[in-house]
């Protein structure tokens, strides 16, 4: 269990409020991702086993029928558009479909956006006819407060009149109209914004500005001395570390900042959770593999918990004649349950020292000093994300996967991604978990207002 490091337990049960339902869906990574850093404080309803708190919208206990499969065809659509999309006719046509659904105005000029979309009067009355009243009715035995990572948990508390304060905790740089209730300016809902940007973007949605606190997005803690033996890894030369020296300082400790150089550069590759850009890592794993064979680069190749995408890279794998390299300078990482792949994931990035990965909620991961090497992103969402991580100098745009084992040297050996390592550590917030629950437990407000934190 990933917990904030100035969180403890011991704080948490000397409030009048202990616990709050954390709810995400389970459909993709992302909700359930921004959930997993919370369930130190979940709670779930009397009787329920599961082996986990957080509660999953749409696969928990006694979940009617009705909702299960209303659910799970939201489920397949998403993933069917996630994994179609890089086909030549049919995928476009199916994206841009997503796209009208998710669209995300130009903030400027800035105007009024309250106005709602089509789809979210379809979703209002698809719950006003009962879907998740169920759910709702099941929470409201024990009112607690209630954190949504997905939208609909949030809406169907609202509707179907759940007792407890109803929060939701935005999973993006920003965010589409979809993420706010038709009639926002008069919803109870408040929301927790990962960044300034959703805010102003919120307000222009509708929602009363004393509803939205920005608190940032949900990270594992990441431990100092750890940071600094990556940037010694990224900056082979000493470059980097000569020219900003004074800067380093004042936000890595000296001692932390050990004789690493020497040792393979962990490069971890992850696919989203639809299984999809798996041929990206197995590009990647072709053009990296004689620096694996030499054990200048450790690749670690997250499949997440996709079979499919495991047994591809185990198969690529054995094609190069890296199966000696297993378990040292190449793996794959994969598990069923996805709450045991996250909680390996976390683990394994506290050595690693590049993610590579679409800009999907993994963006924020560059709050770890973690540069952030990016493939094509899928959807509005993943577009702006990827222009955050770009302002703030924190992540780079992907070359050709297929010339990794050249291109990926030279951003090395230039400091490149050293830089953007401290870029991400010093402008990308990393307590958020400890300002949620300040918030939501103890009704305690410390926001993120640092202007620069966009």
């Amino acid at each position: 269990m990933i917990m904030c490091q100035k969180l403890s337990s011991k704080n948490i049960m000397a409030d009048p409020i202990q616990n709050a339902y954390i709810v995400a869906v389970d459909m993709g990574y992302g909700h359930q991702r921004a959930a997993y850093p919370l369930e130190n404080i979940a709670a779930l309803p009397e009787g329920w086993q599961t082996e986990t708190r957080i509660i999953s919208a749409n696969n928990y206990p006694l979940i009617p029928r009705s909702d299960r499969i209303r659910w799970a065809l939201t489920r397949k659509t998403y993933e069917l558009i996630s994994r179609v999309q890089g086909f030549p006719i049919l995928g476009k046509r199916i994206f841009r479909l997503m796209d009208a659904v998710e669209a995300i105005q130009p903030f400027y000029p800035k105007q009024d956006l309250s106005s709602s979309i089509f789809s979210q009067k379809i979703v209002r009355n698809l719950v006003n006819g009962g879907f998740g009243k169920h759910l709702i009715d099941t929470l409201n035995r024990k009112p607690l407060p209630l954190i949504a990572t997905f939208p609909l948990p949030a809406l169907m508390a609202e509707i179907h009149n759940y007792k407890g304060e109803i929060y939701t905790l935005c999973t993006d740089t920003d965010i589409a109209r979809g993420w706010v209730p038709v009639n926002a300016k008069t919803s109870r809902i408040k929301y927790l914004a990962p960044t300034v940007r959703v805010k102003e973007r919120l307000k222009l949605y509708g929602v009363p500005a004393s509803n939205i606190f920005v608190t940032g997005f949900p990270v594992p803690p990441m431990p100092q001395e750890k940071l600094g033996e990556r940037i010694v890894r990224l900056d082979p030369s000493g470059a980097f570390r000569k020219r900003y020296e004074k800067l380093i300082s004042l936000y890595i400790d000296s001692d932390s900042l050990r004789n690493s150089s020497g040792q393979p550069v962990t490069v971890v590759f992850s696919i989203g959770g639809a299984g999809a850009q798996v041929d990206i890592g197995l590009k990647i794993l072709r053009s990296l593999s004689m620096q694996v064979r030499n054990n200048k680069f450790r690749l670690i190749l997250v499949a997440g918990t996709s079979t499919f995408a495991s047994d591809q890279f185990e198969a690529m794998i054995h094609e190069l004649d890296l199966d000696n390299c297993r378990g040292k300078s190449v793996d794959v990482l994969y598990y069923k349950d996805k709450y045991m792949y996250f909680r390996e994931f976390n683990r394994i990035l506290e050595d690693a020292d590049v993610l590579w990965s679409k800009p999907s909620e993994l963006s924020f991961y560059a709050a770890l000093g973690l540069p952030i090497i990016m493939s094509p992103p899928l959807g509005p969402q993943e577009e702006s994300n990827r222009s955050w991580l770009l302002m703030m100098g924190a992540g780079f745009e992907q070359y050709d996967p297929r010339y990794a084992n050249e291109w990926l040297v030279d951003w090395l050996h230039s400091g490149w991604l050293a830089k953007a390592a401290v870029n991400g550590f010093i402008n990308a917030p990393r307590d958020a978990t400890l300002r949620i629950a300040d918030l939501v437990l103890r009704g305690v407000k410390n926001e993120i207002d640092d202007v620069n934190f966009v």
